[in-house]
């Protein structure tokens, strides 16, 4: 019996398939390698699947940057409708290269082009330009959208943008100081304040702390001689996660080696090319972001002078996050605007829209990547965009929920999701999570610390650092990183490789898999999720480890008192009081005191319509679907402009939010003696509450209203428009 169960049993099936999957793994590692070796010697690597013609180069400009700006050229069959505003994706350089937006077909630019949008992509080169500095790349995104702009004059609206990741602050930046640039910005991903989190979580925020703060940043920096490695922060990133990074990936692989090495190949593809930043540049990113969390608080300015104040962003801006990102948590993604405001009656006098929407799992780089977040999320935001750039300011979260059988009027809804926007207030945020106030001062001392031996090492070891390192030994030591070395020691440029080589294509042909039943099959997955648990286990422990050094060391009065905190000194992080814009919000109140009675048929449909909804308390792409439908029907010489219709529609929203009573008394004021227009207009208003359904009892009650100020002849009767049903 044992010799049947070794010699073609279990044990002799199971080690002819174990074999024939390392040969296998090899191989597709080999070819991991000489992917590397390619995309190392590209002047433009990236990870585009889609085709694309160069449009701008930023080493052109007066402020010369890496970055490129190319025009997506849309596949066959792709319909692009020219009145559509362009979509521009912007990818993170954050240690990987271009490409991550529209490496596959699901994905944003996908989605894009799919909702019938040109699409342009602003990408970089390996290698930065001597001296670009941050402020370069946002003044170079800036001329990027005065271009793409400028080639569609014909769009309503402005260049809707999806900042992935490093992008997101950095395209934010770009609209505080160029508000007037772009339409919707879409962050995907993207860190804004860097202090928040909970604890038991987010410990990647520590690590500024554990290391004393930035020095190392700038020993990092003189070891490469004038240029940071993308690479450090590609293992920054590994780190978080042992038991994906030392395990499961690989394993996944090999377990799966049959089918799942071209997906392995096509993201190693990215992950496996770093690109370098200016020293100087990482620099600013760790002292004024990482450490100094300086972006969300209003303390960044400009060269001019001028101060980086995000409630300078007119654009609607959304926030795409997830539970499952350990490198961007929702609180990183959400708690700016806890920092920018105090009360929800701020963020509408400041006429910020802001949308947000949370999923439950997906990982950081799936938010990016994830086919199915590709099919679901950003393809409703790409259909629905129009409908959130018209929506009057304040705080929303966006609901995706798929359509079923239940789901009423189904035609007006554009796939197989609906897209609604729910009301939130600041509580929603707060929520999440928040730093308790002995937290902030912990971090408030990290950048304290971080100031001291960051000076301490420039003055005492950066020069003698930077004669040991000259530019040739920081190439050396740039391909001595182990994230290039473990690529390139298994490419064809070992001549251990070479068996693997010749053997991969004959195992292929001779492959044998072993059954799903096999015994020793069940052992190794046990082992692999022994070996997974075990290294979850032991990121779990560092984890709280360095949680507890942190708490614990920069807890310490002690500590706190020499680096100037005292016991009195208070380290909230709030944005400064702004006495201009305060009195630029009291003037527009005033003005908008005298235009209650200012307008025509299209301000009193407008405030009609939002004087109903506000009853419902959420809006859907129906209502929308039903605008979009009567608009197109219409001449387009009889259409209102969008940006037009966008100003109505928030002065109107402004108006019913300071004196709902006053704003509908004087409602007939705005109605034109035409009752063939008074009759289009409410049929209008109508039709646009009543596509979700049925309504709410207070939404029936303010339409009666309504139906009585616009005070038709012959009157409507009473629970004859479905509205009413």
């Amino acid at each position: 019996m044992t010799s049947t169960w070794i010699s073609g049993g279990p044990l002799q099936e199971y080690w002819v398939d174990a074999w024939q999957r390392s040969i296998l793994l090899l191989d597709t590692l080999r070819q991991r390698g000489n992917q590397y070796l390619e995309q190392s010697e590209k002047i433009a690597p990236h990870v585009l699947e889609f085709q694309a013609e160069l449009i701008r180069d930023g080493r052109t400009l007066p402020r010369p940057t890496s970055y490129l700006l190319v025009r997506i050229l849309p596949p066959a069959g792709t319909v692009i409708d020219p009145s559509k505003p362009p979509f521009v994706v912007v990818d993170p350089r954050a240690g990987h290269g271009p490409g991550i937006g529209g490496m596959k077909h699901d994905s944003e630019i996908g989605a894009a082009l799919a909702a019938g949008h040109a699409c342009y992509f602003i990408g970089f080169l390996p290698d930065p330009v001597p001296g670009q500095t941050v402020e370069d790349v946002c003044l170079t995104e800036a001329a990027f959208l005065e271009e793409v702009a400028a080639r569609h004059p014909e769009a309503e609206g402005k260049p809707v943008v999806i900042a992935n990741c490093q992008a997101g602050w950095q395209i934010m930046m770009m609209a505080a100081l160029r508000p007037e640039l772009a339409g919707p910005i879409l962050l995907a991903g993207s860190p804004l304040s860097y202090w928040a989190g909970v604890r038991g979580k987010n410990p990647m925020r520590y690590l500024g702390g554990l290391l004393g703060g930035t020095w190392l940043t700038a020993l990092a920096g003189d070891m490469g001689a004038g240029i940071f490695d993308g690479a450090h922060l590609i293992a920054n990133f590994e780190s978080l996660n042992p038991a994906n990074t030392y395990w499961k990936k690989l394993y996944n692989l090999y377990s799966k080696i049959d089918t799942e090495a071209p997906r392995y190949l096509d993201f190693e593809n990215w992950w496996g090319s770093p690109v370098l930043l200016n020293a100087g540049e990482m620099q600013w990113i760790a002292d004024n972001l990482f450490i100094g969390n300086k972006l969300s608080t209003g303390e960044l300015k400009a060269s001019d002078g001028t101060r980086i104040d995000l409630r300078n962003v007119k654009s609607p801006i959304i926030v795409f996050c997830s539970w499952g990102d350990d490198i961007t948590p929702p609180q990183q993604a959400l708690g700016w605007i806890t920092d920018l405001y105090d009360d929800d009656a701020e963020i509408v006098a400041a006429g910020q829209t802001i949308v947000y929407t949370l999923h439950e799992t997906i990982g950081h780089l799936g938010i990016f990547v994830s086919g199915k977040v590709a099919t679901k999320e950003h393809s409703e935001f790409a259909s629905c965009m129009a409908m959130i750039d018209l929506l009057p300011p304040g705080l929303y979260e966006a609901v995706i929920t798929e359509v079923d059988e239940d789901t009423k009027n189904p035609e007006l809804i554009e796939g197989k999701y609906l897209f609604r926007l729910e009301p939130r207030t600041l509580e929603a945020i707060r929520a999440l999570g928040q730093n308790p106030p002995e937290d902030e001062r912990r971090f408030a001392t990290v950048a304290r610390v971080s100031e001291i031996t960051r000076s301490l090492y420039r003055t005492l070891a950066a020069p003698l650092v930077r004669t040991l390192v000259p530019e040739p030994v920081a190439k050396a030591l740039r391909q001595l990183h182990p994230h290039r070395l473990r690529f390139s020691v298994l490419s064809d440029r070992n001549p251990f490789m070479w068996p693997v080589k010749t053997l991969a294509p004959q195992v292929r042909a001779a492959r044998k898999p072993v059954s799903a039943g096999n015994p020793l099959l069940t052992l190794e997955k046990a082992a692999s999720s022994f070996i997974v648990s075990s290294l979850d286990a032991a990121g779990a422990a560092r984890d709280t480890l360095t949680e507890a050094i942190f708490l614990g060391v920069y807890g310490l009065p002690v500590v706190q008192a020499l680096v100037g905190l005292g016991p009195e000194t208070g380290a909230e992080h709030r944005i400064e009081r702004d006495l201009v814009r305060e009195a630029d919000a009291a003037k527009e109140r005033a003005e908008l005191e005298a235009r209650y009675e200012v307008g025509g048929v299209a301000e009193a449909a407008v405030r009609a319509l939002v004087y109903v909804v506000k009853a419902e308390g959420s809006a859907d792409e129906r209502g929308f679907s039903t605008f979009a439908a009567a608009r197109k029907a219409r001449g387009a010489e009889e259409r209102l402009p969008l940006s037009e219709l966008k100003q109505i529609l928030k002065e109107q929203f402004l108006l019913l939010s300071l004196d709902e009573a006053r704003a509908i008394a004087t409602l007939p004021a705005l109605l034109p003696q035409d009752l063939e227009k008074r009759r289009e207009a409410l049929d209008l208003v109508h039709r646009m509450v009543s596509a979700r359904g049925t309504l709410s009892a207070e939404a029936r009650r303010r339409l009666r209203r309504i139906d009585s100020l616009f005070d038709l002849e012959p009157e409507r009767p009473v629970g004859g428009h479905p509205a009413n049903a």
